[in-house]
């Protein structure tokens, strides 16, 4: 499994932080290829073209508005958790992304460009949402 985390501290409010963080829909705006939808637990991003792609269903296993989600990634091709947090500082917000993630079929070698590309991925996901 590949631990990351990214870190930003942004001029919104906590609230204001937090309601665009868990836009799950936007989430997929910032990732190409990739559309997201509300799914009854949680939210599927499916990645690809037409039919051949693969899905990243996640869960909401913990929820405590407006300041920490935990979400767990229960897909075929994608495992892992993710965790959501926001706390207010002065001037606005720091919020925190905390990911372990593993791609089904890696071997543990590979934990290196999963980190580097997942961090890269999310860090576009954040800034865009944040922005």
């Amino acid at each position: 499994m590949a631990l990351i985390e990214i870190v930003r501290e942004v001029h919104l409010t906590p609230d204001e932080a937090w309601s665009r963080l868990t836009h799950w829909e936007r989430h997929g705006d910032h990732v190409p290829l990739t559309h997201v939808v509300r799914t009854a637990d949680g939210f599927d991003a499916f990645t690809g073209v037409g039919r051949v792609g693969f899905h990243d269903p996640m869960d909401v296993v913990e929820w405590r508005e407006p300041s920490f989600c935990r979400l767990e990634k229960r897909g075929r091709v994608i495992t892992g958790w993710a965790e959501l947090s926001v706390v207010p500082v002065d001037g606005g917000s720091r919020v925190t992304w905390r990911e372990d993630i593993h791609v089904t079929g890696t071997p543990q070698f590979m934990d290196g460009i999963t980190r580097a590309s997942s961090r890269l991925l999310f860090s576009r996901v954040i800034d865009g949402l944040l922005s």
